[in-house]
């Protein structure tokens, strides 16, 4: 067994939520990436949402952490995920080619929830929104007194 580490980010401009749609999965995914040597999870997340999206955001909390495995050869490969709620300072975003993403939007929550592949991002999704939600309501949404 092999245990991976991933952060990423559920990243909201004005109420909308940004989604990648990769062709390798033939989904859409929420951006992510793996943590790289001596980076901090929370850079890692600003880092995969800038290299995969084109998008600068700021974190304004942790959501939570997510787990899924998947086979490579005769390997099982465990991988964590830590969620971070984001804000994106404009709705423009590019996909990474390279990573083989051929589109990127934002997206309203539900259709957002709907699009995406993968049930534990959809779960990851909905406690995003409703801290938004929370934040929103008590004026603090983006309050950097808040982190």
């Amino acid at each position: 067994m092999i245990e991976a580490v991933s952060c990423g980010g559920v990243v909201i401009h004005k109420g909308k939520i940004l989604l990648l749609y990769q062709h390798k999965y033939e989904g859409w995914v929420l951006p992510k990436g793996t943590v790289e040597d001596q980076e901090e999870y929370n850079d890692t997340a600003i880092r995969e949402v800038r290299e995969e999206a084109s998008v600068k955001a700021n974190i304004i909390k942790y959501v939570g952490k997510s787990q899924y495995s998947f086979m490579i050869s005769n390997d099982t490969v465990v991988k964590d995920v830590h969620w971070y709620l984001m804000k994106a300072y404009s709705y423009y975003s590019r996909p990474q080619r390279e990573e083989f993403f051929t589109d990127s939007g934002y997206y309203k929550y539900h259709e957002a929830y709907h699009l995406l592949k993968f049930s534990n991002e959809k779960q990851i999704l909905e406690q995003a929104y409703n801290d938004y939600l929370d934040l929103k309501k008590c004026n603090m949404w983006g309050n950097k007194k808040y982190i």
